[in-house]
């Protein structure tokens, strides 16, 4: 993830580690889902766009900077940390694809970090052979 701002507008930029997996993140990051995970912060309506061709999705959301930039009564009134906001969001994932993000955990990746980890989930009506939670 990776994002930024243009005045009152917040961007996160989502990039699926594997094209397969682009559906199953538009799945979970649903622009209510998105939308109820940020509303500790005085914000707006999410919108969201996909780039063909790139597995990824762009998440907007309005008036999240209390005016942006130089109005903004905000210690930090950029968008520049949004994507780390939502990197902590858990997603229910496939036992298949936490087993991969588990993996890439472990390992590491090609710039030697990674923020992904995955565990089961301890709610009875969740638990199941596929209800697994991933911070991806």
């Amino acid at each position: 993830m990776r994002s930024g701002d243009k005045g009152n507008i917040s961007n996160i930029g989502v990039i699926a580690r594997r094209p397969e997996w682009l559906p199953l993140l538009g799945d979970r990051l649903t622009p209510e889902v998105v939308e109820a995970y940020f509303k500790h912060l005085p914000a707006g309506r999410v919108t969201r766009f996909y780039l063909r061709g790139t597995s990824s999705m762009n998440l907007l959301i309005h008036d999240a900077l209390d005016g942006g930039g130089a109005s903004s009564m905000r210690m930090d009134p950029l968008g520049k940390g949004t994507a780390q906001i939502l990197l902590d969001m858990k997603v229910e994932v496939p036992r298949s694809v936490a087993a991969l993000v588990q993996g890439v955990s472990r390992q590491g990746t090609a710039s030697g970090f990674c923020s992904a980890t995955a565990a089961p989930t301890e709610s009875p009506s969740t638990r199941s052979a596929t209800a697994w939670t991933a911070t991806v």
